[in-house]
């Protein structure tokens, strides 16, 4: 375990109801990704949360300085934890993650967040560009339903769609529960 760090990306209230950017079931991704961060607080194992927070006056959402960048309730950091501050999809393109990972000796990275297909797909595979083996909790990620050239993708499709393709080569894609198991 000395090798393993959980990194919790982007469970932020924008995405919950009320939010700027409601996200399909964040409750229960939420609540999965807690079940980890509960082991990892047990296990006194490195835990990064992962905060974004968009620059300029015209954010779409997680906007600095509002209730919406907050990480939610159910996941608040506490001391001795890690907060990166990242301002694109990618958890490690102009953060501290990287460079903390290495210095814990970190090899395996455990993976949940928000939103499916566009900072967590984007990060898993910068964290496997890097050099890191990946656990991803499909159960413990939300998204939201998408749209491309007229067609809509429903949320659920749209999340499964993006699990699919990390799984195997970028990430091992398992559930809260088999991820807790192997811990």
């Amino acid at each position: 375990m000395k090798d393993t760090a959980l990194v919790i990306i982007d469970i932020q209230n924008d995405y919950f109801q009320g939010g700027k950017s409601e996200l399909y079931e964040p409750i229960k991704a939420a609540q999965n990704a807690k079940a980890l961060l509960e082991k990892f607080r047990q296990l006194n194992a490195p835990i990064f949360h992962v905060q974004h927070i968009f620059e300029g006056e015209n954010a779409p959402f997680f906007a600095p300085n509002t209730n919406g960048v907050q990480i939610h309730e159910l996941l608040t950091p506490k001391d001795g934890e890690f907060v990166v501050v990242k301002h694109f999809p990618d958890a490690f393109l102009n953060t501290k993650l990287g460079h903390e990972l290495e210095r814990l000796k970190i090899k395996n990275l455990i993976i949940c967040g928000m939103m499916s297909h566009m900072c967590i797909d984007t990060s898993v595979r910068s964290a496997v560009a890097k050099g890191f083996s990946v656990s991803l909790a499909h159960d413990a990620c939300a998204t939201k339903e998408l749209e491309f050239n007229g067609t809509k993708i429903d949320a659920n499709i749209a999340h499964i769609a993006f699990m699919a393709a990390m799984n195997g080569i970028f990430a091992d894609v398992k559930t809260t529960d088999e991820i807790l198991k192997k811990l």
